[in-house]
């Protein structure tokens, strides 16, 4: 779909939700001073019944009208707005690129944050998962400073703290295995396809994880966090997993269940909060929590 009948369909479903229910003339005398998108002219009605389709095929939103007067229009599902899925993420990504595109102007007072991976080697992977074709690649390891070769089935990818992650299986061994994609140096696509493994759920595969480290080894239980009142609020917009639940509150803390596995990437997490934050259970996690404080306390004390 073009870039700037995507804004439009974009423009027509932030324009239903600001509004809660529309009729088609307001609709119109909004379509109409936007002149960037609608160059002053009419919003034909043929047409926006075309582009309500188009918004279900792409976004998965059912734009309804109410059957008595005065005719409003309105999102039936809009709850799938605040959806996981990648149809909201769509949505979300395309409502921001129409705001900055629409905002030159200003452009010196708009600070966006450098996202190093994704834009060179994105898109031929996606193509290889479309094709279910092996990919050859050359990927640096930090721990080992140097590159490697691997063939791999690309079988998911994974967006996460800016940055893009892609699970490959490996061959022949067969092990899946995480690959950053800034950290890929080179990549070739393969002439040979494979059947995607009936056994690979990416859902499942990341089920219980705070981020992009789904180590089985490390299982899925109760986590109780006592966050300060100030902190708390954070986390209340802004929860660190979907199953964060809030389960008890007063004017100094609240302590907060979740249901995780309680990896590296979540216990860096964890560490982010500085001193607003105390895990209370389970008690393998205080402690390994209270040793790496201790031990950046050592780095930090007087010699």
């Amino acid at each position: 779909m073009a870039a700037n009948q995507t804004n439009k369909l974009v423009w027509l479903v932030k324009t239903i939700q600001q509004a809660k229910k529309i009729t088609f003339e307001e609709l119109n005398r909004k379509w109409k001073e936007n002149v960037e998108l609608s160059g002053g002219e009419d919003l034909v009605k043929r047409t926006f019944h075309k582009w309500k389709w188009s918004i279900f095929n792409t976004f998965g939103l059912i734009i309804d009208c109410e059957k008595i007067a005065p005719f409003q229009y309105f999102i039936e599902n809009e709850e799938e707005m605040k959806s996981d899925g990648i149809e909201n993420w769509l949505l979300s990504t395309y409502a921001i690129s129409n705001s900055l595109a629409e905002s030159k102007s200003i452009k010196d007072r708009i600070l966006l944050e450098e996202v190093p991976s994704g834009r060179e080697y994105l898109d031929p992977i996606i193509n290889a998962m479309k094709a279910n074709r092996f990919i050859h690649i050359t990927y640096y390891n930090y721990w080992r400073a140097d590159t490697r070769e691997h063939y791999v089935m690309p079988l998911c990818v994974k967006l996460f703290h800016q940055r893009w992650y892609m699970v490959g299986r490996t061959w022949p061994k067969e092990e899946d295995r995480l690959y950053c994609l800034d950290r890929i140096r080179n990549s070739r696509l393969s002439s040979h396809t494979f059947d995607y493994p009936s056994d690979f759920i990416p859902e499942d595969y990341f089920q219980g994880c705070f981020g992009i480290i789904a180590d089985k080894n490390c299982k899925v239980e109760n986590v109780l966090l006592k966050v300060s009142a100030g902190q708390a609020n954070y986390m209340r917009d802004l929860p660190m997993h979907e199953s964060q639940q809030e389960i008890e509150r007063n004017n100094d803390y609240s302590i907060f269940k979740l249901r995780i596995r309680p990896t590296y990437d979540f216990q860096q997490e964890l560490l982010w909060n500085r001193e607003e934050l105390e895990v209370i259970e389970p008690l393998w996690l205080r402690k390994e929590m209270a040793g790496v404080i201790k031990r950046m306390w050592n780095n930090y004390k007087e010699k």
